[in-house]
């Protein structure tokens, strides 16, 4: 008889331990899976914006427009001439839309080079550069950061690499000047381009061959 009260305490105290542990036990949430982050536009681009005014206003662009600093329009080697490309100023979260018309920037390290309008409505014009996105808006993409030029001339003298320059621009609107440094001294490179095949800037040079300057296809 008192075994058997006993085993009738033992299962009474068994279920009521187990019981007590149903009534405690919650099964841990389900982990909330994180949303995957998203996927960088393929026509987004980021770097250092400059911007460009008085100085070339009325100079003829790379497109064959007329530069003009109150247009909404940029320098761009990243984009085709005639892309649409909204511009956002990364330090304080302004945009704007401005229309590749011309190359450039011709400094290491920049991205874009904006009219005075549109660097002004990004409020950069006193700071002089900042850091920005460049988004294609009408389906253009990115192109590729190999580029082809059609060198004329290496001086140590600017005066004589403008000179060049100035005697080309009217028929080639394309040619610039690049300063290379060497630690040593500083040359002056007069190029035309950037062109996208090699076959483009030998087209340029046979062209250009007729004017009796060396040219040189350069790669960068």
């Amino acid at each position: 008889m008192e075994r058997t009260r006993m085993r009738r305490r033992i299962a009474l105290l068994s279920i009521a331990i187990i019981a007590a542990g149903c009534a405690t036990y919650r099964p841990a949430p389900p982990q909330a899976s994180l949303p995957s982050p998203r996927p960088a536009h393929p026509g987004t681009i980021v770097g250092v914006a400059s911007w460009y005014g008085p100085g070339f206003t009325g100079h003829r662009t790379a497109s064959g427009h007329i530069y003009d600093q109150n247009e909404m329009t940029a320098a761009c080697n990243s984009f085709p001439l005639g892309s649409r490309v909204m511009v956002t100023n990364l330090v304080n979260g302004r945009s704007v839309e401005v229309l590749i018309n011309d190359r450039g920037p011709f400094k290491k390290g920049r991205k874009i080079d904006l009219s005075y309008r549109a660097a002004r409505m990004l409020g950069m014009i006193g700071p002089g550069t900042t850091r920005v996105s460049l988004e294609a808006l009408n389906g253009a993409m990115p192109e590729a950061s190999f580029r082809y030029y059609v060198q004329v001339g290496s001086f140590a003298q600017a005066q004589a690499a403008e000179e060049l320059r100035e005697s080309l621009i009217r028929r080639y609107p394309d040619v610039r000047i690049y300063q290379l440094d060497t630690g040593a001294r500083r040359y002056y490179r007069v190029r035309m381009g950037a062109f996208l095949t090699r076959e483009q800037a030998m087209e340029r040079a046979r062209e250009a061959a007729e004017l009796g300057l060396p040219m040189m296809i350069v790669s960068e």
